[in-house]
């Protein structure tokens, strides 16, 4: 499963593996530091992309799209 985590700073989104989850990235495009949600605070959200068959977006509040 992947994650597309979206820097606060810039807005640039990033595909990232789950394994990023619950750990602090920085942006490579402007360089803040931002934390990647544990999959479990989010939990209607971890449902969906468990279930999906391809690539969904979740922003920081856990709202998806795709």
């Amino acid at each position: 499963m992947h994650i597309i985590a979206q820097c606060p700073g810039c807005g640039n989104s990033w595909l990232l593996d789950a394994t990023a989850a619950d750990r602090r990235m920085t942006c490579q495009n402007c360089n803040t530091l931002y934390k990647v949600p544990k999959l479990e605070e989010v939990p209607e959200a971890t449902r969906i992309a468990k279930h999906a068959k391809g690539t969904i977006y979740i922003d920081q509040k856990g709202n998806t799209y795709g």
